[in-house]
């Protein structure tokens, strides 16, 4: 009778928390689905009825995401490409510095390793606005400020969480299949990568995503550094989505919202299930 009893209050928790957290879905998913709903809406049924499904009146088809790709003299494809070589170049950067940081850091050791390590750890407390505009200023002194540069800068301000998660995992990793390796004859740099970053493959997956996620939609920093008549990303591209006098056209900025979020939440469901595996490996305790 005891684990008769015991089993029905665990399925009562279990349905309980299904119901919490299908609740606390639904709250996160719902300014998604706004933004897909007002994205096929005019802009008057936008303004006054935001909440509504489109009707035959409201009701405009592509007319948003067509309008919001040819909107002004800029082109929408120079600013998604502009995005896709920032993000990707920034990421593969921060994967590949981070993670040989990360791994001198915990092999190697000393007071300098360490010292990094704290310094790259303080660095994520450090709030964005301290620095951006003293930021700004040395990008333009150091020609830092083109979508093949910037990458620079995202590896200096991706760095924190990266080494934290792979110093994390690299603790867990026993030394002794490094010493193999070693005597196999594989120096240092082989045994980086033919040993040590195949096992990482959780990690970089999660910090991956992370990175991509962070940078794919980032505003203000591509916004203070680079030269937006001459470079623009998507989010920068939709600032800019303006008429005269000021006016935004509402309908046309839900619909390059809705086609910049797409990707990202493509790439995390598929992805997700690896940044858990990632996450949980850097949190290992030496």
């Amino acid at each position: 009778m005891k684990n008769l009893s015991s089993l029905k209050r665990e399925r009562a928790v279990k349905t309980v928390l299904t119901v919490i957290f299908s609740v606390i879905s639904i709250f996160y998913v719902m300014p998604v689905l706004l933004v897909l709903i007002n994205s096929f809406k005019s802009n008057n049924a936008i303004n006054m009825e935001t909440f509504n499904l489109p009707d035959a009146e409201s009701f405009v088809g592509a007319d948003n995401y067509i309008k919001g790709m040819t909107f002004g003299n800029y082109p929408f494809l120079m600013s998604v490409l502009y995005s896709f070589i920032i993000t990707v170049t920034s990421t593969a950067l921060i994967l590949l510095c981070t993670s040989m940081a990360a791994w001198y850091i915990e092999r190697v050791g000393g007071i300098i390793g360490k010292g990094v390590y704290y310094l790259c750890v303080f660095s994520m407390v450090v709030p964005f606005q301290m620095v951006m505009y003293t930021l700004s200023r040395t990008a333009d002194t150091l020609n830092l400020n083109t979508p093949f540069t910037i990458p620079i800068i995202y590896l200096g301000f991706g760095a924190g969480l990266a080494i934290f998660m792979f110093s994390g995992f690299i603790k867990s990793i026993p030394s002794e299949i490094e010493e193999a390796a070693s005597i196999d004859g594989c120096g240092p740099v082989k045994t980086f990568f033919l040993v040590v970053l195949p096992m990482l493959k959780p990690t970089l997956i999660s910090v991956g995503v992370l990175e991509i996620m962070w940078i794919w939609n980032d505003y203000l920093l591509p916004y203070l550094v680079l030269d937006i008549n001459e470079y623009r990303t998507i989010p920068i591209h939709i600032q800019y989505l303006r008429g005269s006098f000021g006016t935004v056209d509402m309908g046309a900025t839900m619909a390059m919202i809705m086609i910049s979020i797409v990707p990202v939440i493509v790439f995390y469901l598929l992805c997700q299930k690896h940044i858990i595996k990632g996450v949980a490996a850097g949190a290992v305790k030496g």
